[in-house]
């Protein structure tokens, strides 16, 4: 599996036509405590920076946005019972969705690991 960042914070792990999206533990951390996460259902289709999930935090709401153009598989159920999965592991268990990409030559754009923790450290 390849995962990829994008500029919003969001990360992208990307097997064949399939991947699972969450936000970064940056995101997290400037969100603070999480307390809803609102997740996309299946059959879902979302064009490359759509609006794909809400999450709340006891500082601010926030949209995570698709990172590319495709269909959602399912959404993390486990985030509605407990959202501060998301604090606890936001690039594991905390993930937001899963799809299946109509264009992967949208993933040229975004950034690999080093990449985004340069972006970051200048922020």
């Amino acid at each position: 599996m390849v995962r990829y960042y994008t500029e919003d914070h969001e990360w992208i792990e990307v097997e064949d036509d399939n991947a699972i999206v969450g936000i970064t533990d940056y995101a997290q951390g400037q969100l603070g405590d999480v307390v809803f996460v609102e997740t996309p259902t299946a059959e879902t289709i979302f064009a490359k920076g759509d609006d794909a999930a809400v999450v709340e935090s006891v500082k601010a709401a926030s949209d995570v946005y698709a990172p590319v153009s495709g269909e959602v598989i399912k959404g993390n159920d486990a985030l509605v019972e407990d959202p501060a999965l998301v604090n606890s592991d936001p690039e594991g268990e905390g993930w937001f969705f899963k799809m299946t990409l109509t264009d992967s030559t949208e993933l040229d754009a975004l950034m690999d690991e080093d990449a985004y923790k340069e972006f970051i450290a200048d922020l």
